[in-house]
């Protein structure tokens, strides 16, 4: 009898943690959500940061030394080549005056003493007594001192006025504009002491001028991206001004030499910009050119949060489900990726079942939140 109840409570006791044991396993099986591959187009892209400036942009700078007198435009003006920018009023140094006015009288005297000896010989000859030969000396020596004393006097005149009165057709005191464009910058004002532009130094600013119609996107961008471009790529530009507008532009430019800048290495490229009649771009404005350096249409993906990678070779696999609702790993090639979705090159096919990692089932979400609800009731109880 003993033995009999004994087997009893061992029976029973066995029920009890085989019971425990079911509902256990059933409470700590997974259930997971699962996605399939799909076919989409990806493209990979860059983003290059810098901004928009003239395709032509010309300072505008005088040839003789002197003061502003005049400014006869505004900035944001349109002009043409040749227009009348400024005048110079040209302010002579004590030394260079007293050269040019030494060297006029110095060829004033000699210019007198060749007329006299010209008449002279002009009337010797007409009396037969010199030769013509002799003549034709003496008149050629006149002639050039005529010249002399004609070129001091010119000189004199530059050095006071900074023209001739034979030469006012080219003064060099009228400042003009070198194209056709707008007026983005007069950094000097009436009595503005400027410099001219010579060998030795590059002269004072009088305009700044550059062709709006011609607009240009010049950035940087980095070292890993730069070999994957190629002149005539297309960019898009996105121009801070115009946050809804995107710009479509021409790479024309990829520098041969990158420069450091903040440990990583830069290379500036340059793109044109396509313009529509009603586009009006200010020069200096920031911007970003995306530029596309991959891309394929129509190839197999899967999301990138469903790889893992292998600790021990490091390639990526998936785990399929299989038809009894569990899970086998599958090592994939992948291929291009923009972050999102990755190409999957062989293994799969849209009718696999991948498993999404740390994503549970509707139903598992639904039996956690009854558990969870639950157990606050009863601790409320």
């Amino acid at each position: 009898m003993k033995k009999i109840i004994l087997f009893l409570i061992l029976g029973i006791a066995l029920a009890v943690v085989l019971i425990w044991f079911g509902k256990k396993n059933r409470k700590s099986g997974v259930k997971y959500e699962v996605e399939s591959p799909f076919y989409t187009d990806i493209v990979r892209k860059t983003v290059a940061t810098g901004k928009v400036i003239p395709l032509e942009e010309i300072e505008i700078k005088p040839r003789i030394s002197g003061i502003i007198d005049h400014i006869y435009v505004k900035e944001g003006q349109q002009v043409e080549k040749g227009d009348l920018i400024a005048d110079i009023r040209v302010v002579p140094s004590v030394q260079a005056l007293n050269t040019a006015q030494s060297n006029l009288r110095t060829s004033k005297l000699q210019l007198d003493n060749e007329r006299i000896q010209y008449e002279r010989s002009k009337a010797l000859y007409e009396k037969g007594v010199i030769p013509r030969q002799e003549y034709e000396k003496v008149e050629l020596s006149y002639q050039s001192a005529e010249e002399r004393y004609k070129t001091a006097l010119n000189n004199l005149q530059i050095i006071k006025k900074g023209v001739a009165s034979s030469l006012n057709s080219t003064a060099n005191t009228k400042i003009r504009a070198e194209i056709s464009g707008t007026v983005l910058e007069i950094p000097v004002r009436v009595g503005s002491s400027v410099i001219q532009s010579n060998n030795f130094n590059p002269g004072t600013t009088v305009a700044l001028i550059a062709d709006m119609n011609k607009m240009i996107f010049e950035g940087k961008i980095d070292e890993a991206d730069v070999n994957k471009l190629n002149k005539d790529s297309d960019l898009e530009i996105e121009i801070g001004a115009f946050p809804e507008k995107k710009f479509p532009a021409k790479l024309n430019f990829i520098a041969p030499k990158g420069k450091e800048e903040q440990g990583a290495v830069q290379f500036k490229i340059k793109a044109d910009l396509i313009l529509g009649r009603d586009d009006h771009i200010r020069a200096g404005y920031s911007a970003n050119a995306h530029i596309i350096l991959e891309k394929k249409d129509s190839i197999l993906v899967v999301r990138e949060g469903l790889l893992r990678y292998d600790p021990k070779t490091d390639k990526p696999y998936v785990e399929i489900q299989l038809e009894d609702g569990t899970y086998k790993k599958r090592f994939i090639k992948t291929g291009i990726s923009d972050g999102v979705n990755i190409e999957v090159k062989d293994s799969l096919s849209v009718d696999d079942k991948i498993k999404v990692w740390n994503k549970l089932s509707k139903g598992d979400k639904e039996e956690k939140k009854e558990s969870k609800r639950g157990r606050r009731h009863r601790r409320r109880g």
